[in-house]
């Protein structure tokens, strides 16, 4: 009989008690669920390497920040399932994965009874690793800016609209202007640095969001900076990194299908990888991982 570690990180905008029966319910058609709800920062990485080790499968209901802690950890091997239970849930979506936890459940379960898994790509920046994306400068301050807030009551992170919120008030504090702060090795300078690993970097609601759009077989990483952001041409540098189109602005700094990149500044600015904040830094390496993670789909 299948062991499957369930980790639940039980602050989750979408995860509740009665969700979490639910998912335990449909995985118990694959093997013996044990239920480990996350305590503190840092501990889903504590969580997934030790069921790694007697676990035949690791399930992680929760969102992408408990996902990278997960990641994290020494795994060697062992089959991942993501279900969603935050506010945008970007890494199982992007697995193409349903956003409806008991749909997702599911289907990792059809996976575990059919033995089926596929290895994904993973990045990794100054030995992090991460899911989707990573980012120096604006992104990494919204993300800094939104944790500084705290959370609810009941121990949930602050809301989609609240980041797009706090996006807008950056952008009016500085009028709406960014100036080149770092360099991009190779590729100029730039007033902000946006990596993903080749699924969305994020969503707006149903809409996914690449920053550039490669082909099926296109891997490692893909990144978009702007050289500088003046306040008149805010709409069409956010059209094109929403559209995946940034290589037909020459205001836009990409690439795609890298598998090492660095950024240098002067000053240290905010890091963060899928949402989570690495503090502050003055050098980065991105690397690509390429086939490392196997997970169930």
């Amino acid at each position: 009989m299948r062991r499957i570690a369930l980790i639940v990180n039980p602050y989750s905008s979408g995860v509740t008690l009665a969700g979490v029966e639910r998912v335990k319910a449909v995985l118990e058609r694959s093997g013996v669920v044990d239920v480990q709800p996350t305590k503190a920062s840092g501990h889903a990485t504590e969580l997934a390497a030790t069921a790694a080790r007697d676990h035949d499968a690791v399930v992680v209901f929760s969102g992408d920040g408990t996902y990278n802690e997960a990641i994290n950890a020494d795994v060697d091997g062992t089959p991942f399932g993501f279900v969603p239970g935050g506010g945008a849930s970007v890494f199982p979506r992007g697995l193409g994965m349903p956003r409806d936890p008991v749909a997702s459940a599911i289907r990792i379960a059809d996976a575990l009874n059919a033995d089926r898994a596929r290895t994904v790509d993973l990045g990794r920046v100054n030995g992090r690793r991460f899911c989707f994306s990573a980012g120096i400068g604006f992104d990494a301050e919204t993300v800094r800016r939104v944790d500084s807030r705290g959370r609810t009551a009941d121990g949930r992170r602050a809301s989609n609209l609240v980041f797009a919120g706090t996006i807008v008030r950056l952008l009016a504090a500085r009028k709406l202007q960014l100036d080149p702060i770092l360099s991009v090795d190779g590729y100029g300078d730039a007033a902000f640095l946006f990596v993903a690993t080749g699924r969305p970097y994020t969503y707006a609601g149903p809409v996914a969001l690449h920053l550039v759009r490669g082909t099926p077989e296109t891997s490692g990483l893909s990144f978009v900076a702007a050289r500088e952001v003046r306040p008149f041409e805010v709409p069409s540098l956010l059209m094109h990194m929403a559209r995946g189109t940034p290589h037909r602005d020459a205001r836009l700094l990409s690439a795609q299908g890298l598998d090492r990149l660095e950024a240098h500044s002067e000053e240290p600015l905010p890091l963060h990888v899928d949402g989570e904040d690495l503090g502050d830094v003055t050098h980065a390496v991105f690397e690509a991982e390429h086939a490392v993670l196997n997970v169930l789909v």
